[in-house]
């Protein structure tokens, strides 16, 4: 599929996905929304991919949602509405069931959809000067797609606070609710992104999605489950081949065969 709105871009095992309406701050609108489901949807079956770098081009990561977009929605039906909300949401589903680990590279604005693309990311790095909002509240809406993959990786709590009064808060303060991992300068960003990619590139890539998968499973296990789960788990990885070659190479004191450098 040929994208006009993003830019899928290969190094190797690397995958850069960027988002390419910096005129716009990378704000999404219905193509936008398309082009990231189809384009995850395609690094997920990618055995070649090790591992994603999501990032939005200029000034940016994503201001949230196009006004454009947003204002032919007010002219929607509420079958259209549920139609292309659904759209929105499957987006976000499909790069957060993405087995690949994808590392979000934040800066500038992160607004509504755009801090929910932070929160679909295994992990986010951002520089100092970004700012984060889910600001749909003061529209009169509110950040329901996104608000399953927020209150998971920031907390009811902070998610309770941070939807109802849709305020602006700085990269120090994502970092302190866990919607970002790594605050650095604007200068140091490329070079933290390229340091946590090469951190992912160590780990095997079989374990690593079935570690993504295991954490969404137990959301919704039963804790008197939870214990054979993991069992089976770490049983079918230690005797798979990949758990076997890594336990090899640690007793043989070499590298697996899955570990690459960019």
């Amino acid at each position: 599929m040929p994208y006009q709105h993003l830019r899928r871009t290969d190094e190797g095992p690397v995958t850069a996905v960027t988002l390419v309406r910096p005129d716009s701050h990378n704000a999404l609108n219905a193509a936008l929304i398309e082009e990231l489901t189809h384009c995850f949807e395609e690094v997920s079956d990618d055995e070649t991919v090790r591992a994603v770098v999501l990032a939005g081009e200029g000034r940016s990561f994503c201001a949230g949602a196009d006004i454009g977009y947003m204002r032919e929605t007010t002219t929607f039906s509420y079958e259209e509405n549920l139609e292309d909300a659904r759209r929105l949401a499957m987006m976000f589903w499909t790069i957060d069931e993405c087995p690949k680990p994808v590392v979000a590279k934040v800066q500038g604005a992160a607004m509504g959809g755009g801090a929910g693309l932070v929160a679909v990311a295994d992990v986010a790095v951002a520089d100092s000067e970004a700012r984060f909002a889910f600001s749909e509240v003061r529209l009169g809406i509110a950040p329901a797609t996104i608000a399953p993959f927020v209150v998971r990786k920031i907390g009811a709590s902070h998610a309770r606070s941070l939807f109802a009064t849709g305020e602006r808060f700085d990269a120090e303060r994502a970092r302190e609710i866990g919607l970002a991992h790594e605050v650095v300068s604007r200068d140091g960003l490329d070079a933290a992104v390229d340091e946590k990619v090469g951190e992912l590139l160590q780990g095997g890539p079989v374990a690593q999605a079935t570690m993504k998968a295991l954490l969404r499973r137990l959301e919704t296990t039963e804790p008197m489950e939870a214990p054979g789960l993991t069992a089976r788990v770490i049983s079918e990885l230690r005797t798979g081949e990949e758990g076997q070659e890594g336990l090899a190479a640690f007793v043989e004191k070499r590298e697996p065969r899955w570990r690459t450098e960019r």
